[in-house]
């Protein structure tokens, strides 16, 4: 998660402290990732120190203001434009645990799947309540649009993950289950056998085709 990014994208609509820019994050995501004051202070610092914010002075009760630069603009328009590297993935707990758990004495692997895939069917279950509301809340009119709106496609990303981990989880498991057949067994389901000549059924009396003259006939 890009929180440098995020902060970026806030401060491009005018200066803000930081307990101003969480409260906004956390807004625009629906508390997804929640952030502590302490991150949005190192991350601003380490903006600042990138010359890509810089203070502005102090609102009314005193608290620092930070500003976005040129330079921070322009950053953040090099990563609307760029797309997100898939290169080196982030570190996914599940595939780790699965991974580690292949093998693993006295761990039974199916009842791990089994019991993460009750989670993420009701993960998936709350994101969707969750989604029905925030639609609402947009269609109506009667919201802050561009954080509903925001938070509805965070939303629809989370539903379209959970359901495509529930895919893999089904996957994984019948993947197991197949590997732990004997190796005669799998071979079996790979090819279907031939028929052999004594289960090849009989030859049947062949017939001449009937021609025009014989169907006239």
């Amino acid at each position: 998660m890009s929180i440098r990014h995020g902060l970026l994208a806030l401060l491009e609509r005018g200066p803000r402290y930081g307990s101003q820019l969480r409260t906004e994050f956390e807004s625009r995501t629906g508390s997804t990732w929640p952030l502590n004051v302490g991150q949005v202070y190192t991350t601003l610092a380490r903006l600042e120190r990138d010359g890509l914010v810089a203070p502005d002075g102090e609102d009314a009760a005193g608290h620092t203001l930070y500003a976005i630069t040129d330079t921070g603009r322009t950053e953040l328009r090099e990563w609307y434009e760029r797309p997100v590297d898939r290169a080196n993935p982030p570190r996914d707990e599940l595939s780790i645990k699965l991974a580690m758990a292949v093998g693993a004495p006295g761990v039974d692997i199916r009842a791990v799947i089994q019991s993460q895939r009750h989670a993420t069917i009701k993960a998936m279950q709350d994101y969707t309540r969750l989604k029905v509301t925030a639609l609402a809340a947009v269609e109506s009119g009667q919201s802050r649009e561009r954080d509903d709106v925001a938070w509805l496609l965070v939303l629809e990303q989370l539903i379209f993950q959970t359901e495509a981990e529930a895919r893999w989880l089904d996957h994984s498991e019948a993947r197991l289950v197949r590997l732990s057949l004997p190796a005669d067994r799998r071979a079996g389901e790979a090819e279907p056998p031939q028929a052999t000549a004594a289960e090849s059924p009989a030859p049947t009396t062949t017939t001449q085709p009937r021609t025009a003259r014989s169907r006239r006939g």
